[in-house]
């Protein structure tokens, strides 16, 4: 009897999981009083992401299309996971401002248990977020930031989860009129709750949600909004709703006839997650510092992305190059080998940051500080070795060896983990001696 229940009550919490990723709840089951009470959904949701993800590379390859291409697909989840790991170190410190506004300045006392409340939240959260989008895109400081999600030539679920790391605290700003009214953790909530909506819209697998298509956001909308063409620039920003994009003139269906090209119009692929959150930002300081006037020099920051001085024409209205149609996926082919240490050593870190997630609030800052670094350092690493990268098989035997100094300062590791990464480490400082660098394949 005891086992039945525990099934039940898990097969119960599956159920409950699965429905937080089509915004599928009940509002009972996901109202808190305080912010501390509210689960971090979005890090609790993993298994479904992964899941989702082989889901839908095996239906691709039913359909007769390319799957998701797993140096694409790790460096989404590597984008991902740097922002995960450093919420971490800043414990919500984001959304402070909002909790000060909500207890010094609130208009309204509304009931965090109530239903109405919560359906409120829903749609001012979603809301606030169609104009935080909006202006990630139209103001160029905001766009250096959120083109991480867009680096991707490829439209898939992953790319659901390649966010920037500083995303949250660029946009929190936008969401601030609600603390007028809505109760913090109702906020924090629904913020996670679209997240999570927003995660399996992103793929080509699905073509049309047909009545729904009119107003939710679906991955016939969102396809379009992640398109380089000129027809898919600064439209379809909507989150859960498209109704925002129809009501504020963004709106642009897909066509039968549409060929989109999935990217950045100034691309710079990589699969280095740090080249990713960063080459843009490098980008608009350059642009920032060639010009002498002020006036100028602000609106290179705070203008939209293809501002130039006289420009008047926006890139949205210019005709479509044909050779965008052209264009190679960046891409590296790694030989076998090594394709089989990464995932290796790529599972043992998503281990570690699971178990990071799990303990973080029972161990000292600085030990978080120390392990977040060191998720951080590996992540890059594991980038450089998609990218076949001279310098990565010398960070990599570094990065290993640095573990077991680490692990003896912070943390417990077990014997046979020390092995591992003791023997990897010397693998690669023997190989940086006999190779200098791996040889990939790579194809731009």
């Amino acid at each position: 009897m005891e086992t039945l229940c525990r099934n039940s009550t898990h097969s119960s919490e599956v159920s409950k999981g699965l429905g937080r990723m089509f915004y599928l709840v009940n509002p009972q089951d996901s109202v808190f009083e305080t912010q501390k009470e509210v689960p971090n959904f979005y890090v609790q949701s993993w298994p479904y992401f992964f899941t989702f993800l082989i889901l839908e590379h095996i239906i691709l390859k039913l359909q007769g299309k390319k799957g998701i291409r797993l140096n694409d697909g790790i460096t989404s989840i590597s984008n991902g996971l740097l922002l995960e790991t450093g919420r971490l170190l800043w414990r919500g410190g984001e959304a402070y401002l909002y909790t000060w506004i909500y207890t010094n300045w609130r208009l309204l006392e509304l009931p965090w248990d109530s239903t109405v409340t919560w359906l409120l939240a829903a749609v001012g959260v979603d809301f606030f977020y169609y104009w935080m989008h909006r202006a990630c895109h139209e103001v160029h400081v905001l766009w250096a930031h959120h083109q991480v999600h867009h680096t991707s030539e490829d439209f898939n679920m992953g790319v659901g989860i390649r966010q920037s790391v500083l995303q949250g605290w660029c946009g929190f700003i936008f969401y601030l009129p609600l603390a007028l009214a809505i109760p913090p953790a109702q906020f924090l909530v629904h913020h996670q709750f679209s997240y999570l909506y927003m995660f399996w819209i992103h793929t080509e697998t699905i073509k049309s949600l047909g009545p729904l298509e009119y107003i939710l956001n679906t991955p016939s909308h969102h396809r379009i909004h992640h398109g380089s063409n000129p027809y898919c620039i600064d439209v379809n920003y909507g989150g859960v709703l498209i109704l925002w994009d129809k009501l504020f003139g963004t709106f642009r269906a897909e066509r039968e006839e549409d060929r989109i090209v999935y990217g950045l119009i100034y691309q710079q692929p990589s699969f280095n997650p740090l080249h990713l959150q960063t080459y843009y930002t490098r980008y608009v300081m350059q642009k920032y510092k060639s010009f002498d006037s002020w006036k100028h020099k602000l609106q290179a920051v705070l203008d939209r992305p293809s501002w130039k001085p006289g420009n008047t024409i926006r890139f949205r209205d210019m005709e479509e190059d044909p050779a965008i149609h052209a264009q190679v996926k960046y891409n590296v082919i790694l030989p076998k080998w090594c394709t089989a240490y990464l995932l290796t050593h790529y599972g043992l870190i998503l281990y570690g940051f699971h178990q990071l997630f799990l303990y973080n609030s029972e161990l000292p800052t600085t030990t978080v500080a120390i392990l977040v670094l060191y998720i951080f350092a590996s992540l890059i690493i594991f980038g450089m070795i998609l990218d076949a990268s001279p310098k990565a098989p010398f960070y990599e035997a570094l990065r290993c060896l640095s573990l077991v100094l680490v692990v003896k300062l912070v943390v417990p590791l077990s014997s046979s983990l020390e092995l591992l990464y003791v023997l990897s480490g010397v693998f690669w400082l023997s190989y940086v001696g006999a190779y200098s660098e791996i040889k990939g394949l790579k194809l731009d």
